[in-house]
């Protein structure tokens, strides 16, 4: 008999209209939508039309009204300063109207874009929201943006108003922020007329006269300002996409379609209640940032905690079970390359063994691949269920998961990910006929997409049909290759892009590292195919040691490779041992990066890597291996 899971996921293909409609009713909107759904210009749709809302109006002012205005709304947690600040969601309603009346005053009205480079502070949060308060379309640039990432962003958004702090405290030190804003200010002919700073105490800023404000001192000074209607298919914010497969793409996210969907999937998919204190670690800049940091949380009524620091060196890989101990964590949603990084440091449990983590009712992760020893040992440590999820920054809503919030689910290892309702996940081959379950092919979602899936490219409607609807008419293309399994499951290959042409054969990166992964001294593994001198390519593995790893290379490689040989079809398989992998912000690898890398190709580091020097010692390992024969 189908669970609660699988007969939500038949309705809402049955009858999306109905679903999303009974999923919309937990918004309040200022006026109802004469339609569910507006297919008028499909395969572009506009889900809500005609309807009007506010959204920073559901987040908060709701809540308060509703009397949860005592309720911590925002725990803000930073390690490198040892500060602990709890804002409860009256104080945060507060704060953003005051926030919002600045931006008022200085010129920011319904449709203008405002633009925050800002740290995982409070204010980011604040800025948001403040926006959005407004009707104003907000784009958040990571702190650790180059100055010429910066430029095209201000060249892209053209905004009216910039926020941002003087500093930033990162593990390695204080590092201002202005100089490289100020850089991007001269090398953009879009400017904005004003630029908002928040001073912080660690390192001020010199303000440019006519031009900065002072954040704390406007905003002390300032009438608060009113929720402003608008339009469901209005754009709510501007969001990069992570980077991993070459140049980032910047979506646009519609107001209602993305309020109806976090709301409705915190609930359903996450299994958080009202009140319950939810942790999403992605840094604010991300997909999953704005929508399980900061959007979904709040729309729910529950306590989000924004945390400053990494899962290792701040200062230690006890910082996550310190915090889901004292802040009292129901759910916490990270990437398995923070439990690798944790788990290398702290091979033993010894930190979650000696804490009181009973609050803790599920763990789930997103982003890259997660190996299968880093799952076992978490599951070990925590003993609550550890749950992929497959999904992508376009999507809002994840893919595929175990919806804990409809059917309990038990583990990672005995369940495999399941279209989450609203998506209809097919398998096509290349000429887009449609494959049987268990066949291999692209893995697709058959249109329309639910509410809250990005419909357009910011400027660029032709670049999104081209990247997303083009080539498979009546389809999604996700990029991804992978499987239907017999009930219906999602099996995720790897992307299509990232697959190795191997003797004829096509062999996706993951299956080889898979193998790799499971050996005791491996920590972590990434493989690109290079090319093969003598035709097609060839597999590279980057393969990260455990601490204690000592056997002599060459016997570890012959293992490896025996390893591999027993799971897929390759003859020959080459290794280069790393410190660590470079990875995006978003925790993924950037396997078109590497394979550049190795083959030789013009390539440069991009924004969005989170440690460019791992891509440097990355370099310098690959200078050490022999010449390919």
């Amino acid at each position: 008999m189908p669970d609660a899971q699988q007969q939500a996921h038949a309705r809402s293909l049955r009858d999306p209209r109905g679903f999303w409609a009974e999923a919309a009713g937990n918004i309040e909107w200022l006026r109802r939508s004469r339609a569910v759904i507006d297919e008028t210009h499909a395969p572009r749709v506009a889900w809500f039309p005609g309807a009007m809302l506010n959204t920073c109006w559901n987040a908060l002012d709701l809540h308060v009204l509703a009397g949860r205005g005592e309720q911590t709304a925002l725990l803000w947690d930073d390690p490198h300063t040892h500060a602990v600040q709890r804002t409860s969601y009256r104080e945060l309603q507060a704060r953003v109207a005051r926030l919002a009346g600045v931006l008022s005053r200085l010129g920011v009205e319904r449709g203008d874009r405002v633009l925050l480079f800002l740290p995982q502070l409070p204010e980011a949060v604040i800025g948001m929201l403040a926006a959005a308060r407004l009707g104003a379309i907000h784009y958040l640039v990571s702190d650790v943006s180059s100055a010429d990432e910066l430029t095209q962003c201000l060249q892209q958004s053209a905004p009216k108003v910039v926020l941002a702090a003087s500093c930033a405290i990162l593990p390695l030190g204080i590092v201002p922020l202005m100089p490289r804003l100020e850089s991007a200010f001269e090398g953009a002919s879009e400017r904005p007329r004003h630029c908002v700073v928040l001073q912080r105490a660690q390192a001020e800023a010199e303000l440019a006269p006519g031009r900065d404000v002072d954040w704390l001192e406007a905003e002390a000074q300032a009438e608060p300002a009113a929720c402003v209607p608008v339009e469901a298919k209005a754009p709510l914010y501007l969001l990069q996409t992570s980077g991993s497969t070459g140049t980032p793409k910047t979506i646009v996210r519609d107001g209602g379609g993305h309020a109806v969907a976090l709301k409705w999937g915190l609930e359903r998919v996450f299994g958080v209640a009202a009140g319950d204190v939810f942790w999403a670690t992605p840094e604010l800049a991300s997909g999953l940032g704005h929508a399980y940091a900061v959007y979904a949380p709040l729309l729910l009524g529950c306590t989000t905690i924004l945390s400053a620091g990494r899962p290792v060196g701040t200062p230690d890989a006890n910082t996550y079970w310190r915090v889901i101990e004292q802040q009292r964590v129901a759910v916490l949603l990270t990437s398995p390359a923070s439990l690798r990084a944790i788990r290398r440091e702290d091979p033993e449990a010894r930190g979650p063994a000696g804490r009181d983590l009973a609050c803790l009712r599920a763990l789930f992760l997103a982003g890259d691949r997660p190996d299968p020893e880093s799952v076992r040992w978490v599951e070990r440590a925590l003993n609550v269920p550890v749950l992929e999820t497959w999904w992508q920054t376009e999507t809002n809503l994840p893919i595929a998961a175990s919806c804990v919030g409809m059917a309990p689910a038990t583990g990672l290892r005995d369940t495999f990910k399941r279209p989450v309702p609203g998506f209809d996940v097919r398998v096509l081959a290349d000429d887009g006929v449609e494959l049987p379950r268990g066949a291999t092919g692209h893995l697709v979602l058959k249109l329309p997409l639910p509410p809250g899936c990005a419909t357009a490219l910011w400027q660029n409607d032709e670049g999104f049909a081209r990247r997303y609807l083009a080539r498979f008419p009546g389809f999604y293309e996700t990029g991804e290759s992978g499987s239907l399994a017999a009930e219906g499951q999602v099996v995720v290959s790897g992307r299509t892009q990232d697959a190795i042409e191997v003797s004829g054969q096509r062999v996706f990166p993951e299956a080889i590292e898979a193998a790799i992964a499971e050996h005791p001294e491996v920590a972590e593994c990434a493989v690109v195919g290079v090319r093969d001198p003598h035709g097609g390519q060839l597999p590279l593995a980057f393969v990260v040691l455990e601490p204690e790893a000592g056997r002599d290379l060459s016997v570890l490689e012959a293992d490896w490779l025996a390893r591999v040989r027993a799971r897929v079809a390759v003859a020959q398989l080459r290794f280069c041992v790393v410190a660590k992998l470079p990875r995006t912000r978003a925790g993924n690898l950037p396997r078109s990066l590497l394979r550049k890398i190795a083959d030789g190709e013009p390539w440069r580091t991009p924004a969005t890597l989170e440690d460019p020097s791992a891509l440097a010692a990355l370099c310098a390992a690959l200078t050490r291996l022999p010449p390919r024969s």
